[in-house]
């Protein structure tokens, strides 16, 4: 269900009320956006009153992960095990079923409010030096509503270590369309490769985009089920789309910069009170990138890499 946040970020007596800790509300024209202080997440977006993204009660947290920002890793690390310089790193595994860390080190963490204006809030989360990942950073998420009303998202991993931090960064949005049933919307992704995985979920092989999981001339939802990474997107002027359609001729796009190589495409029958839902993730990496050929990406001490994303929605 939709929040029923206060009017403004509210302060610590009262946050006490949310599940997800204090709410940010952010409001441009017609555009509405309610950010939670735990993990950085999306509760809501909307646009003249029309939801375009999952959400969920005061009471709850974020089922399905729905919302939520990664980092440092996005999706799954294998056993939880990676090796820095032949050293072996053991990651505390939090998906028990397929014994997989996953999902980073903030899922369960607070943010603190670091800067806000009109139509923005920016939070930011400390990583500190554990086992498994040795390196203190930072992941700062501004959220803004433009001018046009799209919701701008830009997602920072700031290395305050003394040596080169690996990372994946990545976004967990659900994307609705209003009371549409899901069954009868179509969703479009433009790619040309995608990632095979095991029954763990964790990637063995690139196959060219073919059969089934082709969606570039756009696919009904009801006919989906799907949990697979993309890459080798369609790029344009450095912005790929993906794009949630209505037969009443409304949209939701997800919109990702070229940092963000990889999009998670995930449609599945098991969110709470929902036939189906879409999730559409932008990544960095791919899962288990701190074992793969690809490699996560590294920072420099002191340096910082951001990635964008973005959700466009017609109402």
């Amino acid at each position: 269900m939709p929040p029923t946040s206060p009017s403004a970020a509210v302060g610590d007596a009262v946050s006490r009320r949310f599940a997800t800790g204090r709410q940010f509300e952010i409001r441009r024209g017609d555009a509405f956006a309610v950010v939670t202080e735990l993990a950085a997440g999306l509760r809501l977006f909307s646009r003249n009153g029309v939801q375009f993204t999952e959400s969920y009660g005061d009471d709850q947290i974020s089922p399905g992960a729905t919302g939520i920002t990664l980092a440092p890793w996005a999706n799954r690390v294998e056993d939880g095990v990676w090796y820095l310089n032949g050293k072996k790193q053991q990651l505390d595994v939090t998906e028990v079923s397929r014994n997989n860390a996953s999902h980073g080190l903030l899922r369960n963490s607070s943010y603190a409010l670091v800067a806000e204006d009109e139509f923005s809030v920016t939070l930011e989360a400390v990583i500190f030096p554990q086992h498994g990942y040795p390196f203190l950073a930072r992941h700062q998420v501004r959220y803004g509503i433009d001018a046009e009303l799209a919701l701008r998202v830009s997602q920072t991993f700031i290395n305050d270590s003394a040596s080169p931090a690996p990372f994946v960064l990545g976004a967990h949005p659900y994307f609705r369309i209003g009371d549409v049933p899901p069954e009868e919307t179509v969703l479009t992704v433009q790619a040309r490769t995608r990632l095979v995985t095991d029954e763990r979920l964790i990637p063995r092989s690139a196959v060219p985009v073919e059969g089934d999981f082709d969606l570039s001339g756009g696919r009904n939802v009801g006919s989906l089920e799907l949990d697979s990474a993309y890459l080798d997107l369609a790029f344009d002027d450095g912005v790929a789309r993906h794009t949630l359609s209505a037969p009443d001729g409304r949209t939701v796009t997800l919109e990702q910069d070229s940092n963000c190589t990889h999009v998670h495409v995930f449609v599945t029958d098991t969110f709470p009170g929902r036939s189906k839902a879409v999730a559409l993730e932008p990544m960095t990496g791919p899962a288990n990138a701190f074992n793969s050929d690809e490699g996560p990406r590294w920072v420099e001490p002191g340096e910082a890499f951001t990635m964008n994303w973005g959700i466009v929605a017609v109402p």
